[in-house]
């Protein structure tokens, strides 16, 4: 199976990566998502270590039961050969109507076919009044004409 753009990247497929990794993620569809990763992908998320697709989805489906009307957007922060790094923020909020912006880096590593076979993930969550939303879609993958990170002083 092959994913591409494949590595080693250019700033342009490295750009393209990057968003069709937040688009997938925007599905909150987590057999779609895992689907990007290796079979034997492995993970730090937090302090979560998943390995492997069948660990992954069990993961996203936790994570989007906990993390309600979820909407992110990365942004590439820099690349080379296989390797991508991004820094990424998303809202949600919880089951008691909390609403949160979580921040965080990513680093990604992808085989010759194009999959991650390595994610590492530092993540931190921000409290916020629904009134700082900044992140007003419809769910699913972020319109094209809506402003990014850097576009929104993130």
């Amino acid at each position: 199976m092959s994913r591409p753009p494949l590595p080693p990247f250019t700033l342009e497929t490295a750009i393209q990566k990057a968003r069709m990794a937040e688009d997938a993620w925007n599905t909150r569809d987590p057999q779609r998502v895992a689907l990007a990763y290796t079979e034997d992908s492995v993970w730090r998320n937090r302090a979560e270590f998943p390995q492997g697709r069948a660990e992954i989805v069990r993961f996203l489906e936790r994570k989007w039961a906990r993390e309600l009307d979820y909407r992110l957007i990365k942004e590439l922060w820099t690349f080379g050969g296989a390797r991508i790094a991004v820094r990424f923020a998303y809202e949600w909020h919880d089951d008691s109507g909390q609403w949160f912006r979580s921040y965080g880096n990513e680093n990604w590593e992808f085989d010759a076919a194009g999959l991650m076979r390595r994610r590492f993930a530092s993540i931190n969550d921000l409290p916020i009044a629904e009134s700082q939303r900044l992140y007003h879609w419809p769910l699913g993958p972020r319109p094209a004409d809506h402003p990014g990170l850097s576009d929104l002083g993130l």
